[in-house]
């Protein structure tokens, strides 16, 4: 609906007025629906009775609406009444005279006058809101500036004049959040357990509402986030975020808005606003808006009392007062804080309102001097130790309770730092926070040590008077004897009747050292305990003599080794296994060593072709685990034609150096028959796949010509080999071919290359440029940037690229070159 103005007659001279910018007439309040029908014209009778009651149950509804509209709008016009009243001195009826004629001077309507006049007289949250708006929005649309002051004040008038929680919803979701494309709002009041319970809720189904009437404790929802974080939540869509929350599957991909609902410091819940598409980024004008609307939702939610479970019983939370008599019943050091807030309202501090008589100092100061004295004036350090303060702070604000072990607290007195250990437990209670510390006395703490070091270590302590036969034992050693705490202590002369037979020699010799000689002794033996469990002990003791040197008492300890020493047994066993294991080990990498540098030599004989030179190295791994399956083959066929190849089997070890064996023997033998490289890869394939266990490997394999100085090759899931001419180096292109031994059947392509004098061609494997922090892109690029730089002979080069080469991973390399002459 809108809001039209209607003629009044103006103020008369001579009485008190405000001075105004503007001056046109001014005008009264009617009401028009969005469709243009007046309000008692609203909705034609349908033919058939449904649509008659249809048509007036919608009339009747915009009947209300608007009725709430104008009331609300005159609930705003009477408070700027009362504020001209106030102000002049006047009367109503003059103010309301007052109020026409300046509202018509500033060319505005009633309404929006008197949200100005209220904004200027009410300094508060509101107004602060509307001055921004209106400063920012003045140049582009101050007309929409205006209506947004008046939907602020309509929305905190209609809150303010609402009975419940849920009318707070609906007035703020109408008046302020429908314009801001806003379709649903819920407000959350946050318990002290850290549940949150809908307080109130508008543009959710009534099902949806009651299923989420509670949320227990430690549930991360979107209003939990809210909670927690104190400058509020703006999410611009839910989908992807995993978090639950009412509405949900209505709007799945919506925006969100949870901003803590809270005064004084105190937060008393979460507003949490719902829209249906993504939310864009808002500017600062209209997130200070809601968070004006959340502060007066906490004012609401101050008197709100949520329902506990089933029984709904309301929750009962006791004053300052019964907080202190609380307080003095508790064992511990407790202090009772109230907040203290500054001329604006804000939480600046708390005052120890009641200090308990078990209240213990840092600084030794007495209560006293404590009591009555701010938080932060008795303990400066306090903001800082642990964020203790801040600790307290949310606390305060949330009501959730929070607990902390061995926490640092430093007291500040004469510009002298005193620091403690406590145990802190901090709570709020109504509008009072219970803080309790307990401060850890050193002895206790060294005798709590000491008794844990002892059950870690099961460790039991005796002490015997020799000279009364009185003899004492700790709880620890009972246990260590399978013997029952209310059972009699074993005299020390009695140990070997305990004792394992065998360890008799060693434990008389124990007794004797520390009774007969006086002097410190230990022993180990094992213990056989009632129960038929052997444990192995080892007992230390140390006589207490008088002045005159007479023995007085046995002090002593023993402890339970029975893990250690089965575990030296275990170690000792696993030492010579280990040692029997390295032996085998090394004795099969020196095998596959030998294997290897017996078929693959780290140089070759050169070869007898015309123009044509050839040149190969091989470099095992430096680590023996790691021998691998390289492999490379450099020889001259029956058709005067140079078969050159190099491999590498996967893996390490014998295996892959006998199956390196297999594929380099057989390639040999296929090349006789004459076929090209391509076809000999293809039965290479099938030698891999069926006849050597299904291992796979990759290979290059090439056929040079020295009498048309072509180079025939095809590749199997290898690097290309690299053409070095005229002091550049490039990788020859990639031709299709799959690694050997992955599938039964494959076809490999073939390449043709011809070659100059003075073209150096390398082929390569992978140990040569792997590494383990760099793409093969970039090992590769580093290669060719070696390989440029071309010695006198080929032997140099080849020696060059092993030199240079900057791979890590310890594996085979092998290369061949060929150099046309």
């Amino acid at each position: 609906m809108s809001i039209t103005e209607h003629p009044r007659d103006p103020g008369q001279d001579g009485e008190p007025r405000l001075e105004s910018a503007a001056a046109p007439a001014s005008s009264a309040l009617s009401v028009t629906f969005t469709d243009g029908t007046p309000a008692d014209l609203a909705g034609v009778p349908p033919v058939s009775p449904v649509g008659r009651l249809a048509a007036t149950v919608e009339r009747l509804s915009r009947e209300v609406r608007a009725a709430q509209a104008e009331a609300e709008g005159r609930a705003l016009i009477e408070l700027a009444k009362g504020i001209l009243v106030e102000r002049l001195k006047c009367g109503p009826a003059q103010a309301a005279r007052q109020l026409t004629e300046l509202a018509g001077q500033a060319q505005v309507t009633l309404l929006e006058f008197a949200v100005d006049v209220i904004n200027q007289a009410a300094r508060d949250r509101m107004s602060e809101v509307t001055n921004a708006f209106l400063a920012a929005t003045r140049a582009a649309d101050e007309a929409e500036a205006e209506s947004a002051a008046v939907r602020l004040r309509a929305a905190e008038s209609g809150a303010l004049a609402a009975q419940d929680t849920q009318a707070v919803a609906d007035a703020l979701l109408e008046q302020a959040l429908r314009p801001l494309g806003a379709v649903a709002v819920a407000i959350w009041a946050a318990s002290a357990d850290g549940s949150l319970t809908l307080a109130g809720s508008a543009g959710f189904s009534p099902a949806e509402a009651a299923r989420w009437r509670y949320v227990p404790p430690d549930v991360v929802t979107v209003a939990r986030r809210g909670l927690a974080e104190r400058e509020g939540q703006w999410i611009t869509s839910l989908a992807g975020t995993g978090l639950p929350s009412i509405g949900l599957h209505h709007h799945p991909d919506g925006g969100r808005a949870a901003v803590p609902a809270g005064t004084g410091g105190r937060v008393h819940g979460v507003l949490e606003i719902a829209w249906p598409t993504p939310l864009a980024p808002q500017p600062p004008q209209i997130v200070r808006q809601v968070e004006a609307l959340a502060e007066l939702c906490a004012h609401t939610l101050e008197t709100y009392t949520p329902l506990l479970g089933a029984a709904q019983e309301p929750r009962v939370l006791p004053d300052a007062a019964e907080l202190m008599d609380l307080a003095d019943g508790l064992h511990d050091p407790a202090l009772v804080l109230v907040p203290h807030l500054d001329g604006a309202g804000n939480l600046v501090d708390f005052r120890i309102q009641h200090v308990n008589d078990r209240f213990l100092d840092p600084a030794g100061r007495p209560r006293a001097v404590v009591s009555g004295a701010l938080l932060l004036e008795a303990y400066p350090m306090a903001a800082g130790d642990s964020e203790l303060f801040q600790r307290i702070e949310r606390v305060y604000a949330t009501g959730e309770p929070f607990r902390a072990r061995r926490m640092n607290l430093t007291a500040l007195v004469d510009q002298v730092p005193l620091s403690a250990v406590a145990d802190i437990s901090i709570s709020r209670h109504g509008t009072a926070v219970l803080l309790l510390w307990r401060i850890e006395d050193e002895t206790a703490r060294l005798a709590s040590l000491l008794q844990h070091a002892q059950r870690l270590g099961r460790i039991g302590g005796f002490e015997e008077n020799v000279l009364t036969g009185e003899i004492t034992w700790n709880g620890q050693l009972f246990d260590l004897y399978g013997r029952p705490r209310s059972s009699t202590p074993v005299p020390l002369e009695e140990l070997p009747n305990h004792a394992h037979p065998d360890d008799g020699v060693s434990i008389r010799r124990f007794l004797r050292t520390l009774l007969h000689h006086r002097r410190p002794a230990a022993a180990a033996f094992r213990l056989q305990r009632p129960d038929g469990v052997t444990r192995h002990i080892r007992v230390v003791a140390e006589p207490v003599l008088d002045t005159d040197g007479r023995l007085l008492l046995v002090r002593g300890a023993c402890q339970d080794i029975s893990a250690q020493h089965w575990t030296e047994v275990a170690l000792a066993a696993t030492r010579d296994q280990l040692a029997h294991t390295e032996q085998q080990a090394t004795e099969r990498n020196r095998l596959t060593l030998q294997l290897q540098h017996a078929i693959m030599p780290p140089t070759q004989a050169p070869l007898e072709v015309d123009d044509l030179q050839v040149a190969v190295r091989y470099r095992p791994a430096e680590t023996e685990q790691l021998v691998g399956g390289d492999w490379y083959d450099a020889v001259v066929l029956p058709s005067r034609l140079v078969l050159l190849c190099v491999g590498d089997v996967a893996g390490h070890g014998i295996e892959a150096a006998t199956s390196m064996v297999v594929l380099r023997n057989a390639l040999r033998g296929l090349a006789v028959t004459g076929a090209g490289p391509g076809q000999l890869l293809s039965w290479l394939n099938i030698v891999a796949h069926h006849l050597t266990g299904a291992v796979t490997a990759t290979a290059v394999c090439g056929l040079y010509d020295p009498a048309r100085r072509t180079l025939r090759w095809a590749r199997a899931g290898h690097l290309p080999p690299v053409l070095v001419r005229d002091g550049e180096a490039t990788p020859l292109p990639l031709v299709k071919g799959m690694l050997l031994g992955a599938l039964p059947e494959v076809v490999y392509e073939e390449a043709e290359l011809q070659l100059s004098a003075e073209d150096t061609l390398l082929m390569y494997t992978d140990g040569l440029i792997e590494r383990r922090d760099r793409s093969v892109e970039e090992s590769l690029t580093h290669l060719l940037t070696t390989a440029r730089t071309a010695p006198s002979t080929l032997d140099q080069q080849l020696d060059r690229l092993l030199t240079y080469s900057r791979s890590d991973t310890d594996d085979d390399t092998c290369i061949v070159g060929i150099q046309v002459g």
